[in-house]
Order: structure tokens, then sequence, then C-alpha cells
């Protein structure tokens, strides 16, 4: 079906006016009023200036206020998609200006009496045979969910009125708008009127109406430049918010908030949560596509039942859990593997990996499986086999794509099976050892943990730099008799890097050797101190040559100890029976597990 959309320039007046037959909604996705002081003074002196100047009365001229982008519901409402500041902002701007004509000393002059009748089809719906005004009928109404500030609106909407004290966007609003209309009136009394009718019949919007919510929301993402688009997680807030009853959306909205706000100190979002549990749930339905759906398409086929499954909160929390961990270390204390040093490492190494693709497995196994008795140790060894596997296709062939398919497998056999067969594509692994000494740069930090942590308990220090032991910048009086271009190579062989402290390597700057030991010497990182015991006062490319040969080769003995490791506990592992297969997918049917 072809997608429609309407578009037709109209004056404020005019724009308003439509909601007596399609009210203007504020759908609960959208987030709060949120317009500042500095907005709404920015809005009132452009028309007031506009008003005095080039339009008015008197003058014919155009004022563009922007675009309103909506669609009709189901309902027959129009849905605001985008322009629900500036509309929310007009309707109080109309307000303000209602309240003082009637309170003013000339409410009963034809000038007062003509802006109060154009005012009032334009926030109220009006009797068409009598003109006659439903107060408790206005045009707009906000239905932002769990916001206390919709009644605010419909409040000072109806009577005109707004708590002084109040901190809420809609009263100070409001009530600054009556502010510079009073300022403006006193200053200049004898324009007001080319302001209210420069307002309500030459200042333009452009309404964009759409077929549907996605075209409208599509149309959003391309016209918004003025911050970020409405996300995925707020329309499935609002979904949810709608499926659930009366006694159960204060719950959902408290879960909301609390999730909402240890995501974002975990580093995270809602919207990237959903985004991580979608590959759960695509792992459990056997799906090893590796093309990538949307995740508002994904979660909104059939009905968008994948969102009302009782209990998704839950799970979202639960994948939340493990980057709290990885993103900030921080302790859970309903988890028993979080204070597990290698694990901890194991997630650190693989937080340097190039791409994302190592997360999807990492949250599958974790869901899965992290209750079972032996979760610790079957975890460890999952990961140290995941980082294998990982670093040794992307050491060989260095492209971010290489494992994908390989890891939707590896997602889909996860579900079921604590020791999956990490069925990836064959590969020639007698190169491995040549490319671990001169890696891909991109490999470098995760191969660095891999050796720093073989030799250290504690996680590397934040903000941890790659240090070049023989600087970039070196002069050629150092290998007066060694091609320059010999030299540049070496210096990016793995042999010349170690991990440093951010604050130390600027101290030892692009120094020498003999220079930098006194920095090295006062760092917490092990392979960093070991240099010093290892190694004369000087730094040659023997040195360097050298020391590629004993990382390479522990990082090599680490990559067959993890694999030996796997492979071993897997043959030493019960696989489980088909009848226990049913009975986990039972129980996770019913959200046991």
């Amino acid at each position: 079906m072809a997608t429609t959309i309407s578009v037709n320039k109209q004056s404020v007046a005019e724009l308003l006016k439509t909601g007596r037959t399609k009210p203007f909604i504020i759908p609960e996705y959208q987030r709060p009023y949120a317009w500042t002081s500095e907005q709404v003074e920015t809005l009132f002196e452009d028309i007031w200036e506009f008003a005095t100047t080039i339009g008015g009365l008197d003058r014919n001229g155009s004022y563009f206020l922007g675009s309103i982008v909506s669609f009709e519901n189901e309902n027959s409402e129009q849905e605001i998609i985008d322009g629900q500041q500036r509309i929310t902002s007009l309707f109080l701007l109309l307000r303000a200006i209602y309240t003082k004509l009637n309170k003013g000393d000339d409410v009963q002059t034809d000038a007062a009496q003509n802006f109060i009748r154009q005012i009032e089809p334009a926030i109220w719906r009006t009797d068409n045979r009598t003109g006659k005004v439903d107060y408790n009928n206005i045009l707009l109404t906000s239905r932002v969910v769990d916001n206390e500030g919709n009644e605010i609106l419909r409040n000072i909407l109806k009577d005109g009125m707004a708590n002084p004290d109040a901190n809420d966007n809609y009263s100070k609003n409001y009530l600054l708008f009556q502010k510079l209309y009073d300022d403006h009136c006193a200053k200049s009394p004898l324009k007001v009127y080319d302001f209210i009718y420069a307002l309500l019949n030459q200042a333009i919007l452009l309404p964009i109406c759409a077929d549907s919510q996605d075209t409208a929301l599509t149309i959003f993402s391309t016209l918004n430049n003025r911050g970020l688009p409405l996300s995925d997680a707020d329309i499935f807030k609002a979904k949810i918010y709608n499926n659930l009853k009366d006694d159960e959306k204060e719950k959902f909205i408290s879960q909301w908030k609390a999730l909402e706000k240890e995501a974002t100190e975990a580093h995270e979002s809602i919207q990237q949560l959903f985004y991580y549990y979608m590959f759960y749930l695509r792992a459990k339905e056997n799906d090893v596509s590796s093309t990538t759906p949307g995740v508002r398409k994904y979660y909104s086929t059939n009905k968008s039942e994948r969102l009302f499954e009782p209990n998704l909160m839950e799970r979202l929390k639960t994948v939340l859990n493990l980057w709290k961990v990885v993103n900030t270390n921080q302790d859970i204390p309903e988890e028993n593997w979080d204070d597990d040093a290698k694990i901890r490492k194991a997630l650190d190494i693989l937080t340097s990996y190039p791409n994302e693709y190592w997360k999807y497995p990492v949250i599958n196994y974790y869901l899965s499986h992290r209750n079972r008795e032996m979760f610790n140790t079957e975890f460890l060894l999952f990961l140290n086999k995941l980082i294998e596997e990982l670093m040794t296709r992307f050491l060989l062939f260095p492209n971010i794509n290489a494992v994908k398919s390989d890891i939707m497998k590896l997602n889909a056999k996860i579900i079921n099976d604590p020791h999956p067969d990490f069925d990836f594509r064959e590969i020639d692994k007698s190169l491995l050892e040549s490319q671990i000494r001169v890696p891909h740069r991109n490999i470098v930090r995760m191969l660095m943990k891999c050796y720093a942590y073989n030799h250290q308990e504690q996680l590397l220090p934040d903000n941890w730099q790659l240090e070049h032991i023989l600087p970039r910048k070196w002069q050629e009086s150092y290998f007066p008799d060694v091609d320059a271009e010999k030299v540049y190579e070496m210096i990016e062989h793995i042999g010349n890097k170690t991990p440093f402290e951010r604050k130390l390597n600027i101290i030892a700057s692009n120094g020498y050797f003999k220079k930098k030991q006194q920095e090295y010497q006062k760092s917490k990182i092990e392979v960093t101190k070991i240099l010093i015991a290892s190694t004369n006062n000087d730094w040659t490319l023997e040195n360097i040559e050298h020391r590629d040969k004993i990382v390479a080769t522990e990082i090599m003995q680490l990559l067959q100890d993890w694999e030996s490791n796997y492979q071993k506990n897997r043959s030493n592992a019960t696989l489980p029976t088909e009848e226990d297969l049913a009975m986990i997918e039972k129980f996770k049917q019913k959200g046991w597990i």
C-alpha cells in the first residue's frame, strides 16, 4: 500500500481550529513538556518583533514557526509525533492572552471581544450553531505516561490559573507568558492587538499529516535536527502501559523509571537493553539469520506480543545486571559470580574486541544458564573459549563481519546447552604466532589485556594507554646503521608495546627507555614493571624481537589452554536429554527460569 502524506500550510488559528473535529493528542510515548524560559521568551519576542515591524493588523507578511508532524489515529485524533513542544507552548500562550483580555480594563471594547472570539475556537470546542464555548472540552490533551503535568496542563487551559510556586514547566511557562504580555502591554499598549492578530493569522505552521505512526516517525527522523528523535523504547513503554490493567500500571512505571535510571548509571539505555534482549529471543526462536532486524519492527510483529511477556521487565533488568559489572564494575547483590576476578578479566578482554558481536553470545549464555550450580566455572570456560575463537579469527582475518554468521549459529546453540559446540568455520592457524607479533591495530588492546591478565589478578586501571617502549618519535642517531623503515615497522610490533597508566604515560612522554624506567617502576601493571627487571638500561630492536617471542609464546599458550580446557569440560559434561530440554523450555515459557 502506498504511503500518503498531507502537507498544507496553515496559520496558527487555522491549524488549532482543526482540533474541533480531530483533537490534538500528545501520545503516551512522547517525552514530557520541556521548554525552558529562554525558549518561551524567544518565541514571544520573535512574534512581537514581527508583529510590530513586518506584520500586524495593517501589513501583510508571515512568520514561519516550523512543522508539526502527526497522523490520524484510530480514534480520529491528531497524534503529534513532532512539534509537541511548540504546539503546547502556543496553547499556553493563547490561554495566557485570553485570560489577560478577559481581565483587562478594555475587555468590553470591540477589539478585545473580537480577539476573545477568535481565540476561543483555537483552544476549546465551540458549538457550531450557537458559538457557545465548552471550557471542559479542550482541543489539546497530553497523555504522556506517568506525567502529572497532564492534569496540570488541562487545568491551566480550562481555568486559566497556575500555581506561582509550582515547579512544572507548564505552570512556569504559562505564568511567564502572562508576565511577558503584561510587560509589553505596559510599554507599548497600542501594539498589543497587532501582536495577537499576527500570532493567530500571520504566524504560519506547516502541518505534515501521515497515514500511519510509522510513516510519521520516519518523517520526524528525517526532519528532526534539533535533538534526539523518539526512541523505540518510548514507543514500547506506551504500548506496554496501554496493554496493562489499571492496577498494574503504577508498578510498571516504577519499574521503568528504576530501570532507566540504573541503565544510565551503567552507561547503557533501555533502548539498548531491548536490542540486547532481541538477540536472546531470536536465539530461542532458532533465528540464525545474519541480517539484524530493526528493533521496533522486531518487537511490533504479531501485534507486539513480545512486549507483553509478563516477565519482560525482569529479563531486561537481568540483562542490565551483566552490563553493570562489565561497564562499571558494580557488585550485584543477587548474583554470585560478579566478584570472580577471572570472569571479570575475561569480560574485560572481550570489551576490547573490535565490534559488538561478542556481546550477543555472552548475553544469551548469561540469561540461559546463570542459575546453574556450576555457572561460575562454566561461564569462565565459555568466555575464554569465546575470546580464543574471536581473537584467533580477527588476527588472521581482520574483518569485522568475519564471524557474524558463526556467532548467530552459536547464539541458538547456547540456549539449551551450557557447553555449546563452537561450530565456527575451519581456519589455518599456522600463521597465528607471526600475526600476534605484528597484529592489526584494532586487536592490540585485546592482546595486551590477555598478556597483562596472565600476570595479575586485579583489573587494569581505567584509562590505561598503549605505551610504545621505543617511542614513535625516535631520532635517526639512535639507530645510525639500521634502515629507517625497519625501525618504523618494529615500533608497531607487539613486543614494543605495554599497557601503561595514562598519568604516568603523560609524564614519560616520548622519552627513551633510560628516561622512562623510573615511571615504569611506579606502574601498578605487572607486565610493565617486569620490563625493568628483564632489561638492561637500553631498549634496542633486539629487545623488541626478544619480547615479541615472549609475548607471542605466552598468548599462544593461553589460547591453547582455553581451547583444551573447554573441550575437556565439554567432553566430561552430561548433556541434557530431549526430555530435559523439553522441561527446561516449559519452565522458561512459564517464566520460572
